[in-house]
């Protein structure tokens, strides 16, 4: 059963409509229309809200340490709130994905990217959850950093949002723990 939701992301409204602010917009959709809202807390370095999804209560997070350091603020979390890893869902950006793609999975390597790379640094493990938001490559000649810290095309941005909505319709059972079917549905 998942007891925290993280979304990846950076802080600031000039990082707000970037490709690699996935995580964030799909936790902020999370909470849309849901009667929960967002807290600062700076002991945890992060936005927290704390939420009743499939009849549990799930604590959802935003870093606000940037993109590098999101481990700092989610070791604190899991730590202060007795959260094994294993309860931790990790919501990230993905370049191996077309922008559109969503999908689940448990364990694994950073892929290179660093908010992955600090959480399993800080947590000292990588059994934990990862709901992939796709975003795609970027073209030949560009930069990795520029290309997921710019605003996706129109279409690129439409294609994200549904696969946040495509996410967002699984987590009443990832949350009761039903992972092994939602892994056989999202990642087909």
């Amino acid at each position: 059963m998942i007891k925290l939701i993280v979304g990846l992301g950076n802080p600031g409204q000039q990082y707000e409509k970037t490709r690699h602010n996935a995580g964030f917009l799909f936790l902020d959709s999370l909470v849309a229309g849901r009667s929960s809202a967002w807290s600062n807390k700076p002991d945890f370095q992060g936005h927290i809200s704390e939420c009743n999804i499939a009849n549990e209560k799930v604590f959802l997070l935003k870093p606000q340490t940037f993109m590098n350091r999101s481990g700092q603020s989610v070791g604190k979390v899991a730590r202060y709130y007795k959260i094994a890893i294993e309860e931790i869902l990790v919501v990230h950006d993905e370049l191996d994905f077309d922008a559109g793609v969503v999908k689940l999975k448990k364990d694994g390597g950073h892929a290179g990217h660093n908010g992955l790379r600090d959480i399993i640094a800080h947590l000292g493990g990588n059994s934990f959850y990862r709901l992939r938001i796709g975003i795609g490559r970027p073209p030949a000649g560009m930069v990795v950093a520029d290309y997921v810290l710019s605003a996706p095309s129109k279409a690129d941005s439409q294609l994200m949002l549904s696969a946040i909505d495509n996410g967002k319709g699984f987590i009443d059972q990832i949350i009761a723990g039903d992972i092994g079917a939602v892994m056989n549905k999202i990642n087909s």
